[in-house]
């Protein structure tokens, strides 16, 4: 019987939000932005999913954007409060982000840096994959305007410091605030420039905190495929009153920040996965945690050189990120499918067709020919200790089948870095 080890890169539909879908596929297929029956009857649909969307992340009905998914998310809150800004007469705001986020966090950032609209700083990270806050703190300048860390990483489940951060961001603006009170009156021309907090939050909702205020974030991502939801359905939390422009043009839904006909059914089931993870989040990660627990236990046990790249301690109780040494992770991966019909990663599927090594690995300082030995093991709610021991069946000897056909590589070894001085590397485009 197939077995699912990849719950990071998706996870499949639960049937009750399946259940909850069904009808607005069909006999409630109407327009949400139509004025007849059927398509209020679809509105009043979206209305309660917003409702029960904003219940779940602390906020107002009205700063629940709904999107395609959390990529389209990043790029409104990352593109459209620079362009925002910009409108507003910020000439070049300073942007800071993380090494290991994920690329449609990354690469907004660096195609906005490369036209030279922002000046961004890409923070590096521990050997932990965790950004240090002291040096967070020592980049952020007068002309910083948003920060954008993501809640946990997809490839090695690192839980970032997000409420931690979102404090830093509240002592910057409140110290902004107070130099600006201390001016004469008469220069007083223009408001302080606020610090902007945004968080990537889509590893994070099933097994975290996610209210905005308890966070201090202004923007929240996230994608319902990731928490038992459909793919292609996703939100964007923005708080009211930030100076956040449209990228798509062409239609007034989502407050004017997302134009396009609403994805109904999506909406529904993005909404309902959210109830079932209000409902029985605590239970299903208790559970995951012990499978988690017990693969760490059993993998690193019996099989020599396989070491585990992220404490436990400060990752998702469904993440188990581990290298093989010496083996390849893509021929693992592609054993273990083909002969096993056992679903594992080599990191994040969006950046499954790129054959470098892993930028995420490499930021926290492992060596680039250990990288390429790497696998991702990430556990959902049905996973059990059963599934396990039928991995390691066959585990061990895919590994060792593909040690002895590997080259020695020691020759051509790429760079390491020291990760005691990683936090301390930036990047500045």
């Amino acid at each position: 019987m197939p077995i699912y080890f990849d719950h990071s890169a998706t996870t499949p539909v639960d049937p009750a939000v399946l259940s909850a879908m069904l009808p607005y596929f069909s006999e409630k297929f109407g327009n949400a932005s139509s004025i007849h029956t059927y398509g209020q009857t679809a509105a009043v649909a979206v209305d309660e999913a917003r409702l029960l969307a904003s219940r779940f992340f602390g906020c107002r009905p009205t700063e629940v954007i709904f999107t395609s998914g959390a990529t389209e998310a990043n790029n409104i809150a990352i593109k459209g409060l620079i362009k925002g800004l910009k409108l507003k007469g910020v000439e070049k705001p300073h942007v800071i982000t993380s090494a290991v986020e994920h690329d449609a966090v990354l690469e907004p950032i660096n195609n906005l840096a490369a036209a030279g609209e922002i000046e961004a700083t890409i923070a590096g990270v521990d050997e932990r994959g965790v950004i240090n806050l002291e040096y967070l703190k020592s980049i952020i300048t007068d002309q910083t305007a948003l920060i954008s860390v993501m809640y946990v990483n997809s490839e090695v489940g690192t839980i970032q410091p997000i409420a931690e951060i979102g404090k830093l961001v509240a002592e910057v603006n409140a110290a902004r605030q107070a130099i600006y009170d201390k001016l004469p009156t008469g220069e007083r021309t223009t408001k302080p420039a606020k610090l902007y907090f945004h968080t990537d939050a889509t590893q994070a909702v099933n097994f975290l905190d996610c209210n905005i205020d308890t966070l201090g974030v202004d923007m929240l991502s996230m994608s319902a495929h990731k928490i038992y939801g459909p793919k292609g359905s996703g939100a964007l939390i923005v708080k009211s009153g930030l100076p956040i422009s449209a990228l798509v043009h062409g239609g007034h839904h989502e407050r004017n920040l997302r134009s396009g006909t609403l994805n109904v059914p999506g909406i529904v089931g993005l909404a309902k996965a959210l109830e079932l993870i209000s409902e029985t989040s605590f239970n299903h990660n208790k559970q995951i945690k012990e499978v988690r627990d017990y693969l760490i236990e059993r993998v690193i046990g019996e099989i020599t050189g396989a070491k585990l790249t992220t404490a436990v301690a400060v990752a998702t109780p469904a993440h188990a990120h581990i290298v093989f040494n010496g083996a390849e992770g893509e021929s693992i991966l592609m054993a273990l499918d083909l002969d096993a019909g056992i679903a594992v990663s080599t990191g994040s599927a969006c950046a499954s067709n790129t054959l470098g090594a892993s930028k995420v690995l490499l930021a926290m300082g492992i060596k680039q020919e250990d990288t390429h030995g790497a696998i991702r093991f990430s556990l959902g709610k049905d996973n059990t200790k059963a599934e396990v021991d039928e991995l390691m069946q066959h585990l061990p000897d895919i590994v060792q089948r593909f040690r002895a056909m590997a080259p020695d590589l020691t020759p051509f070894a790429g760079r390491t870095f020291a990760a005691e001085h990683h936090e301390e590397e930036v990047e500045q485009i």
